[in-house]
C-alpha cells in the first residue's frame, strides 16, 4: 500500500469529480490520502470528505498564503478542531517567501501559533516552506527549546541546509512530483541523504504532476510515480519504498495508526 501524505481534495479540479479520484487511487495502490487544511474556516469542508470516505484523513491550519485572511486564529482553536477523531495533524503552515501573499511578519506570527497547536496537541504539524530556509530554520530550533512536536517539511523543494536541520529536529520530509521532474536532480540528490526512516511521499495533489503526467491536473493515483523515482535514488525495490513511507506515515501520524488499528505505527503491508 501506498499513502498520498499532502494533497487538496476539496479543490475543484478534484472534489467535481472526487468518487473517480478515490477510485482510481484505490486501483493504484494508493490506500490512504490526507487532503490537508488551507483555511480553518473551511474545517467542516475537509471534515465532511473525511467522514464520507474511510481512505481520507484531514488536517486543520491556515496556509501562508492565507495568513493575512485568517492571522488570529487562536491556537485553543486549532487544538478543538484538531479533536476530531479523522483529523490527524496541524497545518500546513509555514512561510513562503516565493509569493508572498501575505506579510512576512503574519506569516512567522501566524506559524509559531500552529507549532504551539501541535505542541498542544501532541499532534504533527505540516510544514510549508519555500524560499524561507533561514527562517524557517531558526524558528523551528527556537521553537523547538520550547518544547517538542513531530514534524513533516511537505513537498520538500528547498536546499540541504533545510533538510539537515529538519532531520536533526526529529521531522520527517517528503517529497512530491518535483522528484520526477528532469531539472531536479539537487532534490534527487537530497533525498538519497534522508534516512529511511523519515521518508514520505505526497502528491500535493491537484498540482505538481510528476513525470508522465507532467501538466495535468495531478491526483492521488500519481503518487506512485513520485514513490518509484524514490526507490530509484534510495536503492531499494518499488515494494519496499511503499512499505518503508508507509510505516513512517503511521509512526508521525499516530492518530491515522490507532484509526486504522496499528499498532506501534508498523502496518501490515
Amino acid at each position: 500500500m501506498l499513502i498520498d501524505s499532502h494533497c487538496h481534495l476539496d479543490f475543484p479540479d478534484l472534489q467535481s469529480r472526487l468518487g473517480e479520484v478515490l477510485a482510481a487511487a484505490q486501483a493504484a495502490g494508493v490506500g490512504r490520502m490526507v487532503t490537508i487544511s488551507t483555511h480553518v474556516e473551511c474545517f467542516d469542508t475537509y471534515r465532511v470528505i473525511a467522514e464520507n470516505h474511510d481512505s481520507v484523513f484531514f488536517t486543520t491550519g491556515t496556509h501562508p498564503h492565507n495568513a493575512a485572511v485568517e492571522p488570529d486564529v487562536p491556537m485553543e482553536r486549532l487544538v478543538q478542531l484538531s479533536e476530531h477523531r479523522r483529523c490527524i495533524a496541524i497545518g500546513e503552515a509555514g512561510l513562503d517567501y516565493f509569493y508572498d501573499k501575505s506579510p512576512r511578519d503574519v506569516q512567522q506570527r501566524v506559524f509559531r501559533t500552529h507549532i504551539a497547536a501541535a505542541r498542544e496537541s501532541g499532534l504533527p504539524l505540516v510544514i510549508h516552506a519555500r524560499d524561507a530556509d533561514e527562517d524557517m530554520i531558526s524558528i523551528l530550533t527556537e521553537e523547538m527549546r520550547q518544547g517538542a512536536f513531530g514534524a513533516v517539511l511537505h513537498c520538500f523543494s528547498s536546499g540541504e541546509k533545510l533538510a539537515s536541520a529538519g532531520v536533526e529536529l526529529g521531522f520527517f520530509v517528503s517529497f512530491s512530483g518535483i522528484l520526477t521532474f528532469r531539472n531536479s536532480e539537487e532534490i534527487r540528490r537530497i533525498a538519497s541523504t534522508i534516512p529511511r526512516d523519515r521518508l514520505l511521499v505526497e502528491t500535493d495533489a491537484p498540482y505538481l504532476a510528476p513525470v508522465p503526467h507532467r501538466g495535468k491536473t495531478n491526483e492521488p493515483s500519481y503518487v506512485s510515480h513520485t514513490a518509484r523515482v524514490l526507490a530509484d535514488v534510495v536503492g531499494v525495490t518499488e515494494s519496499e519504498i511503499a512499505e518503508i513511507t508507509t510505516a513512517n506515515f503511521y509512526r508521525l501520524f499516530t492518530k491515522a495508526a490507532s484509526a486504522d488499528g496499528i499498532s506501534k505505527g508498523t502496518p501490515d503491508v
